[in-house]
């Protein structure tokens, strides 16, 4: 008798298994079906990024402007009064610093010579090579008397003189009775890999620029 193939199951033989077409159109539409999740999974992520990306960019700017570049402060004391008053709000620059040395009469955030773990903000007065004397009220620098407009009151005691070491600098609070700085450190100096920048302006209270 003579078979009609078109009416005979077809399968394909791979050595001793024989594969059905209807387990071939399973595999083909599971195959089918993981290409559709796959796809679908990168058009979701493709939006996502696409609608978060900026966020997650700016999100990263700032912290590294923050941690790397931007000092905020708070200010704990009364020694740096009238210029910058006890509660104030403080904005300064980390990059000042890098390729500049600070000068007399910037008003900068450093660690404590003799608590490196606590920060101050002190006002710049001796710059290496200088000699600093504090007498009858006034400061001089190198035998020069240093005209201090900044100061709320004329200071009590004769002090110096200091001669300001290479890469050091003498750091003085503006409330010059009130204020523990480098005349009562047992460190006196302090050295440019202690300083963490310069403050600028007083954000809160109303916006002061700092000078």
């Amino acid at each position: 008798m003579t078979r009609n193939i078109d009416q005979e199951p077809f399968s394909t033989t791979k050595g001793d298994t024989i594969v059905s077409p209807d387990t071939i159109a399973d595999i083909d539409s599971s195959v089918a079906a993981d290409a559709r999740a796959d796809a679908a999974d990168k058009t979701e992520f493709q939006i996502f990024m696409r609608e978060w990306f900026p966020y997650i960019i700016f999100f990263i700017a700032v912290l590294l402007f923050r941690i790397t570049i931007l000092i905020n402060a708070v200010i704990p004391s009364e020694s740096m009064v009238a210029t910058i008053q006890k509660g104030d709000h403080v904005i300064g620059l980390k990059s000042t610093y890098w390729f500049a040395e600070p000068e007399r009469g910037d008003i900068v955030v450093f660690h404590a010579p003799d608590t490196p773990e606590t920060l101050y903000i002190k006002r710049v007065i001796g710059t290496p090579g200088d000699t600093v004397v504090i007498a009858d009220g006034k400061t001089y620098i190198n035998g020069e008397q240093l005209q201090e407009d900044y100061l709320p009151e004329p200071m009590n005691g004769d002090f110096g003189p200091y001669v300001v070491p290479e890469d050091s600098w003498f750091m003085l609070g503006d409330n010059r009775n009130h204020s523990l700085d480098a005349r009562y450190w047992h460190n006196t100096w302090v050295t440019k890999d202690m300083i963490v920048g310069k403050a600028y302006f007083r954000y809160w209270p109303p916006v002061k620029w700092l000078y």
